[in-house]
């Protein structure tokens, strides 16, 4: 296994950010893997690349990178209506989604079209329309980085939050995923269309029984009407998390802001990040190479294509303050940041 020297990432990363890492390595085999990490420097500090759509490379980076390029997809039936389906780190999310709806695998329709691999998809706990990777995540093989020993993570070990898991926390920089299983129905799937925007689409694609199809179309119908194409326009997807505040400090807001939406969860509230970075001004405002984007305020685009990713991280950095000035929120931002 050949570990190259001071390789630009920029294809590696959906921003486009044009940035080397020292070393750089692509392994398509979790034996590659270990190989890899046995005759690496442990001095150099490791970067693992999926899909790169979750992901702000600041500077270059001055160690290890490795591409995970695990591929293959397997299924296991549990019984009549329920089927586990494992996929390797490196397949792409979407495509794996659209597999098993080819399948009639019934759990991820509305997680369509979220840019990534599958290897990344329970770090952040990915989410979208009513769903999230918790509610059908069955369990991951990780590369243990310390012992490099295989561990199987369940959901409880997992500890998903939102936007959140233990690879994030304290496991960060501890594990890589290797694989993922998901707990997918066959039969009576569960379809989930409480989300106001995938009912508005669906009503105007004249469908008044959804299959898991005809989710999945509807999402897709509503992302692409609304978020740039990183092939296109180099982007991240969404750059900041949704805030959760006491709401006790969400009615003191409201008697200042009247509009500001907000969805209840016991003593807390989640405020849309998009609606508060537009009531600031920031929706498909450019400074220099960088703009929030024109449908989509929570989107930051690399606008011109040549912006720096200290130029985008500064660019997010006036959007936080700003918010924070007006509505007393600090926004965070879901990207990693390197």
């Amino acid at each position: 296994m050949t570990i190259q020297e001071k390789v630009s990432l920029k294809s590696y990363n959906t921003f486009g950010v044009d940035a080397d890492a020292r070393y750089f390595a692509e392994v398509n085999s979790a034996e590659q893997l270990t190989e890899v990490l046995k005759h690496s420097n442990p001095q150099n500090p490791l970067l693992f690349l999926g899909g790169g759509s979750n992901l702000l490379l600041t500077k270059n980076f001055e160690g290890l990178a490795i591409r995970l390029n695990l591929k293959g997809i397997t299924e296991q039936i549990i019984n009549d209506n329920e089927v586990f389906v494992t996929a390797n780190a490196g397949e792409n999310w979407h495509q794996f989604v659209i597999f098993c709806l080819e399948k009639n695998y019934g759990g991820l329709e509305n997680l369509s079209l979220i840019p990534g691999n599958v290897g990344t998809s329970p770090m952040q706990n990915i989410g979208a329309y009513g769903t999230e990777i918790k509610d059908i995540f069955e369990s991951c093989k990780v590369l243990n980085l310390e012992t490099l020993e295989m561990e199987i993570f369940d959901l409880d070990k997992c500890r998903f939050g939102y936007r959140d898991s233990i690879f994030k926390q304290e496991g960060k920089g501890k594990y890589v995923i290797l694989e993922v299983t998901f707990r997918l129905t066959t039969k009576t799937h569960r379809i989930d269309v409480e989300y106001g925007a995938i009912q508005s689409e669906l009503e105007n694609m004249e469908i008044i029984n959804p299959t898991i199809q005809d989710v999945s179309k509807a999402v897709i119908n509503i992302r692409q009407s609304k978020l740039p194409d990183p092939k296109e326009i180099g982007n991240a997807g969404s750059f900041f998390k949704n805030p959760t505040i006491p709401l006790a400090q969400y009615e003191t807001l409201k008697q200042k802001f009247e509009n500001i939406p907000g969805y209840p969860s016991g003593d807390l509230v989640k405020v849309p990040a998009g609606w508060l970075i537009e009531q600031c001004g920031w929706k498909g405002k450019q400074i220099g190479n960088v703009a929030s984007h024109k449908l989509q305020a929570l989107v930051i685009i690399n606008a011109t294509g040549n912006a720096t990713g200290k130029e985008i991280f500064d660019f997010s950095t006036m959007i936080i303050d700003s918010v924070k000035e007006k509505y007393g929120i600090e926004l965070e931002r879901e990207v990693n940041i390197i």
